[in-house]
């Protein structure tokens, strides 16, 4: 399952990868931050070596045996004290 979760990020990140830099990535450049598995279903959350400070979140609907990526763009990292 986490291999299939790196391999849909390889496959967003390379189809999406501007064609002039000649840039893609392999399942050896995405690694997984967080897993969960219950039942049938799972989540991924997923970063690559790449510094653009994208995240992704991969949800699997094993009733419907489909997933779903949401790629996102960490903005800043704000400390707050408590």
């Amino acid at each position: 399952m986490q291999e299939k979760a790196k391999q849909m990020v390889v496959d967003y990140f390379n189809s999406r990868s501007d064609k002039a830099d000649r840039f893609t990535i392999s399942t050896d450049d995405v690694f997984v931050v967080w897993f969960c598995k219950t039942l049938q279903n799972w989540k991924a959350l997923l970063s690559t070596t790449v510094s653009d400070g994208m995240y992704y979140e991969i949800t699997y609907n094993g009733d419907k045996k489909e997933a779903y990526l949401d790629a996102y763009k960490k903005w800043e990292n704000v400390r707050i004290t408590d």
